[in-house]
């Protein structure tokens, strides 16, 4: 297992700290990779031995008042500070469904507000490039529902979605509630969108 031409001592050193730190466990006969270590392998690139960016994976609620206003914040912290969103969190391993994760958003984001006919209305995966690169990619699960209850936490505002514009939104949400109030049927889009002007002035 030993790599030639690499000293004894410096290689029982380093697989003392892959062992301490999980990325490789030893079974009776062997060593193997860790769960650590394989989900390391998996993310790094074997030509340049760098990991590679992972898109984020998320569920986002477009939730609609009697009115027909949606529930949005302001983002108070970085990356897109200051711009409006759509209620969201990460799918997380412990979710057996999609379902499950949009749930569970709306108990923790939503402080377990009351809505009706919860429906996985779509999807859309979200490029957000800087200098011609792909900086961010998030895959949006996007669920849809009513309610009848107004009252909300502080950080959440009910807005006319018909004032919402691309320049006061986070990239990728503007066209995100277009397709969400607008389509039919259940709908895939891919969105390319660039880095907001305010964050990429130096």
């Amino acid at each position: 297992m030993r790599p030639p031409k690499v000293d004894t001592n410096l290689y029982s050193y380093h697989l003392k700290l892959l062992l301490k730190q999980g990325y490789v466990v030893k079974t009776d006969k062997e060593y193997t990779l860790g769960t650590k270590g394989a989900v390391y392998v998996d993310r790094v690139s074997t030509n340049t031995v760098k990991l590679r960016p992972q898109p984020k994976i998320i569920t986002m609620l477009v939730v609609q008042d009697e009115e027909g206003n949606v529930l949005m914040f302001k983002k108070r912290r970085q990356p897109f500070i200051e711009l409006w969103t759509l209620p969201y969190g990460k799918v997380h391993n412990s979710d057996t469904t999609i379902y499950e994760a949009a749930q569970r958003e709306i108990d923790e984001k939503l402080n377990n507000l009351k809505v009706d006919g919860l429906k996985h209305v779509g999807d859309t995966y979200v490029h957000v490039t800087a200098h011609d690169e792909i900086a961010i990619s998030t895959l949006i699960h996007i669920f849809y529902a009513t309610t009848t209850n107004s009252e909300v936490d502080d950080y959440l505002s009910w807005e006319n979605p018909l004032k919402l514009t691309p320049d006061i939104s986070a990239p990728g949400i503007f066209e995100v509630l277009q397709f969400a109030l607008i389509s039919k049927t259940h709908f895939f889009e891919e969105i390319v969108t660039e880095w907001p002007e305010l964050l990429t002035k130096t």
